[in-house]
């Protein structure tokens, strides 16, 4: 099974939807997921200044930055495998 690490935001007052499209999608594609939750807002601009992103969520599948939500749909995109049909419809 693959490993992916997920942060995202989650404060009192605001859930950040990509955060939670990127939980389920990594779910819905049978990755093991080690999810760390930033609940404050001070927690969550540390963690942007240490990795150097401006928004969350970010995922790393094993061990390696894939982004947010648009780019780890854009990755699993790029890893299926083509179908076997003869044409296209």
């Amino acid at each position: 099974m693959p490993k992916a690490t997920l942060y995202r935001m989650d404060l009192p007052n605001y859930t950040c939807g990509y955060g939670t499209a990127a939980l389920e999608l990594l779910q819905s594609n049978g990755f093991e997921i080690d999810e760390h939750v930033l609940r404050t807002r001070q927690e969550t601009d540390a963690f942007k200044e240490k990795h150097h992103v401006t928004t969350t969520p970010l995922v790393f599948i094993d061990g390696v930055k894939i982004g947010g939500f648009t780019e780890l749909r854009k990755h699993l995109k790029a890893q299926k495998k083509p179908s076997k049909r003869f044409w296209k419809r």
